[in-house]
């Protein structure tokens, strides 16, 4: 036998410590030690992978050890969770088969192994989205067991983990990704600190300098917010030591990503953000303990000592999210005039928080009990009383029943309703309902039943009539009214904002149109045989043709509605010799294409060939290159922005990183992504559009005019005022090299007395 060489000496030296990490931290948990399963599962893995490297360089095993390390240390699984993420890229990667898991492990490992594997594998069409194909089989999945997705989820936060390794491009595409599904839908499972790391690392990637900066402001302010931490809790601890109760505060810092977040929609600088610390306070709860008669305790303690803002008190513990979070916050005016929330929870809500559906495992009732394999450490899904996330799971197999056809909007429909925020609707029986923010009275109708939604005529809120474009309020009191006659219409869509009731609306427009198309298509025929004319596409064509209409199916529509009554006219278009005019012209195209092999080929665009590209390299977008790439007119960037390029074969259209189109298309079609970087020498003038406002007094409009082309010497394009109420808003088109340019703008224009806020569009 050969001697093992020394890479490969280090190779083994390295993952046997890997290993030893991961069984640590397993033996430190509460779950019982079932090592030999772990043991057999890494062995078998290690056999599997041997040879195989990540494009790091370090041996593919370990990957699935890391995976596994995250299921266990960060959020709680045990040693069935632990076996799956050791094999989960097994049945993919080699030659191995879901039976020959089974075999070896037991059926409940191959399941979640199973699970794992249809996620990430299958062969989608062209035009098929790989990254929404492969989420709405994780959804269907999660219908089977939730560890699937919690393994899913380790498996992303590794690899967002070791994102340093890929090219530029695929990094956009994965961050793009996991920001745009992931980091929601681990919040959706109460994973916060997995969701804040999922963010901070794709902010990292798609924004490495916004990113760098927020963190260093964050580390220079760390003394000081400790400072402020100390004083303001110090009380606290004095009175809650004076009860016996045994507790622990914690300063919660806002990560990079949320204080970024929030930058941006509330347009405001760094120094404008006011809630970066927060106050937990985590009490052990005794036996027989009142978990939410402790919380309120506390708050009568706190409130005590420090005044509560009156509209602050946010009661979680009564009314938990979805997700399983439990915990009262209520904001204190400190000493030193700032406000700072507080948050009450217990350790078990603690728990939840961190960790999620996994944390309620540990503290299910009968936790010691035997479950039916012995190898399900974790226990079965189905065994857990956990309704909120049975409620979402079905919420989920609904959209699922009647998806979008694009995948785009079956990505946003997911995110319409599955990752909002919350309110709580009280029935006319006092009955509590979750509904996502911003919910109408007609979301509210469709969530209870179909029926309700489609003959909703309004609803009593409060006791008080109101429409069906209502939008709710957490806390009313709803009863929905309806009409037999009631029917729905298209512009119901613009007045729901769930994804539940826009389906259902879409599914009966859908059906009502077919219908219509049915009824349309035994007229027409009944009009053809009855004047001896051919159903045949010609005719069909002619008849579209003089009601200005594109297709047949519309025809149909049109004809089963009603709008059209076929008569004379229609005959004498079916008589009409076909002429060459404008009317006519598609028809023409039509047919010369395919029935007049004598005549003239109808001329076709001019192919373009198509663009040759590096993946390996970022664009270089400067003087020279700019020409050959599109600027997208939705964000229009400008040099000094993060920006990629999106490449559909013949075209490469150039967005900023946080454009929400982008963010869509990272999502959907990521492997269209390429990374994308400026090299402009402040040759080129770039569009940019200000939008300012500010207190209308005279004069305001001559100094702003006066900063921009006097003083900066900017070239206006255009200029739009108005005014109301003492106060005025302006948009002004700039054309602008950079930036930096926008940069001294907006810092200039602040500095005149009359002008509020200015920010880019």
């Amino acid at each position: 036998m050969e001697e093992m060489s020394t890479r490969e000496k280090e190779d083994e030296r390295m993952i046997n410590e890997a290993y030893q990490g991961l069984v640590d931290s397993y033996l430190a948990s509460r779950h019982r030690k079932h090592t030999d399963i772990i043991d057999k599962a890494f062995n078998f893995a290690k056999e599997a992978h041997k040879g195989v490297r990540r494009l790091s360089g370090e041996p593919y095993i370990m990957h699935p050890i890391a995976v596994a390390r995250i299921a266990c240390e960060e959020i709680g699984l045990g040693s069935t969770s632990i076996c799956a993420a050791l094999l989960h890229d097994v049945v993919e990667d080699t030659d191995y088969t879901v039976e020959d898991i089974s075999n070896i492990f037991g059926e409940k490992i191959a399941q979640i192994v199973d699970g794992l594997t249809k996620i990430s594998g299958g062969i989608f069409g062209d035009k098929a989205s790989a990254q929404a194909e492969s989420f709405k089989k994780l959804l269907l999945t999660m219908s089977d067991d939730i560890r699937v997705i919690l393994i899913k989820i380790s498996d992303r936060l590794h690899n967002m983990r070791t994102l340093g390794s890929q090219l530029p491009g695929k990094q956009y595409k994965i961050a793009g990704e996991t920001l745009y599904i992931y980091a929601p839908l681990a919040n959706r499972l109460g994973l916060n600190k997995i969701k804040e790391e999922l963010e901070d690392l794709s902010f990292s990637y798609e924004h490495p300098e916004e990113y760098n900066n927020i963190k260093e402001k964050l580390a220079g302010m760390r003394e000081h917010l400790t400072t402020i931490f100390d004083q303001f809790t110090e009380p606290i601890r004095q009175k809650l030591d004076e009860t016996g109760l045994r507790y622990e505060i914690k300063a919660r810092i806002k990560a990079p990503y949320s204080v970024w977040n929030k930058m941006q929609t509330k347009h405001v600088e760094f120094d404008e953000i006011y809630d970066i610390l927060a106050v937990r306070i985590i009490f052990e709860t005794e036996k027989g303990m009142d978990e939410t008669a402790e919380c309120f305790k506390i708050y009568d303690i706190v409130s005590t000592i420090y005044k509560p803002h009156p509209d602050r008190l946010r009661d979680w513990v009564h009314n938990k999210k979805a997700n399983g979070y439990q915990a009262l916050h209520t904001t204190l005016m400190s000493k030193s005039g700032k406000w700072v929330e507080v948050q009450i929870r217990s350790r078990r809500m603690d728990d939840i928080a961190e960790q999620g559906f996994a944390a309620h495992w540990k503290y299910k009732e009968h936790q010691d009990d035997k479950p039916e394999d012995p190898n399900d450490e974790d226990g079965d899904t189905s065994e857990t009383s956990e309704l909120e996330l049975d409620r979402w799971l079905h919420t989920i197999k609904e959209i699922l029943d009647d998806p979008q056809p694009n995948a785009i909007d079956f990505l946003d429909t997911i995110k319409l309703n599955l990752f909002a925020s919350e309110i709580f609707v009280v029935t006319p029986k006092g009955e509590f309902k979750t509904m996502p923010s911003g919910s109408t009275v007609l979301d509210f109708a469709f969530n209870i039943h179909t029926f309700l939604g489609t003959h909703c005529i309004g609803a009593k809120v409060n006791h008080k009539l109101v429409g069906i474009s209502h939008v709710l309020q957490s806390g009313d009191q709803v009863e929905i009214l309806t009409s037999k006659t009631q029917k729905v219409d298209k512009k119901w869509i613009d007045f729901t904002s769930t994804a539940k009731a826009k389906g259902k609306i879409q599914a009966i427009l859908r059906r009502e149109e077919r219908e219509r198309q049915k009824e349309g298509e035994e007229i027409l025929n009944d009009f053809f045989q009855k004047n001896e004319k051919d159903p045949n596409s010609i005719n069909i064509n002619k008849l579209c043709a003089f009601h200005n209409l594109s297709t047949r199916e519309e025809l149909l529509s049109a004809i089963g509605s009603q709008t059209i009554v076929l008569g004379v006219a229609d005959l004498n278009a079916l008589n009409e010799k076909v002429r060459k005019n404008k009317k006519w012209s598609r028809y023409l195209t039509i047919f010369k294409r395919h029935h007049d092999e004598d005549a003239p080929s109808v001329p076709s665009e001019v192919e373009q060939a198509p663009l040759q590209i590096d993946r390996k390299k970022p664009l270089i977008l400067n003087e020279e290159t700019i020409g050959r790439y599109i600027i997208c007119d939705c964000c229009h960037p400008i040099p000094g922005d993060d920006v990629l390029g999106y490449f559909d074969d013949k075209h490469i259209v150039i967005h900023k990183r946080q454009c929400e189109v982008a963010k869509r298309l990272k999502a959907s079609d990521g492997n269209q992504i390429l990374a994308a970087q400026w090299e402009t020498h402040g040759h080129l003038s770039f569009p940019a559009t200000l939008h300012i406002v500010g207190f209308d007094r005279v004069g305001v409009l001559y100094k702003i005019t006066g900063i921009l082309s006097q003083q900066l010497n900017v070239n206006i394009h255009s200029l739009h005022i108005e005014t109301n109420d003492g106060l005025f808003t302006a948009e002004i088109n700039l054309g602008v090299h950079d930036v930096r340019d926008i940069q001294a703008i907006c810092r200039d224009l602040k500095k005149i007395e009359e002008i509020e806020d200015v920010k880019r569009f």
